[in-house]
């Protein structure tokens, strides 16, 4: 029999880290630096009915670390062009573009996933530009001869 961890939560106001609106995690001395923490901050973002949280194991407890974020946690940072269009999320989930789930707010790109929306980086933004057109309705997704346009919306 093992002996069962204490949970240790802490709320997202109390957090010393959040998520910018460009999916940049931050702290009280700006942007975070080192390549790694960024990378394993990212992979550990997990959602439950509370919001978007962090959590590790330590020796003798889990940490369950609520974060604030603006919009969304979860973002586009590469896009894959082949047969199907592949987006590569901050977390190392990949995903199948649907792209009647687009839709652009303020300049920025995002999609509907569910319950959520996953806004695209400027970098994963530009990818896609090649695959976008200006039409006298809008924007117009283009892929294989299809065309999809694509919503403006001012709030989600």
């Amino acid at each position: 029999m093992t002996d069962q961890l204490r949970k240790i939560i802490i709320e997202k106001e109390n957090a010393v880290f959040r998520l910018d609106a460009n999916g940049r995690w931050q702290n009280q001395h700006g942007r975070f630096q080192h390549k790694k923490v960024i990378d394993y901050f990212h992979t550990c973002i997990k959602k439950d009915q509370h919001g978007f949280y962090l959590t590790q194991q330590r020796e003798d407890c889990i940490e369950k670390v609520y974060f604030p974020y603006e919009e969304t946690a979860y973002f586009v940072f590469d896009v894959i062009v082949g047969d199907d269009i592949v987006l590569v999320l901050n977390t190392g989930q990949r995903l199948e573009l649907d792209p009647r789930q687009l839709c652009i707010k303020k300049d920025n790109l995002y999609m509907r996933h569910k319950e959520d929306i996953i806004k695209f980086t400027d970098r994963s933004m530009m990818k896609m530009a090649a695959l976008m057109e200006d039409t006298e309705d809008g924007y117009a997704f283009v892929f294989q001869g299809r065309k999809y346009p694509i919503d403006t919306v001012d709030s989600f």
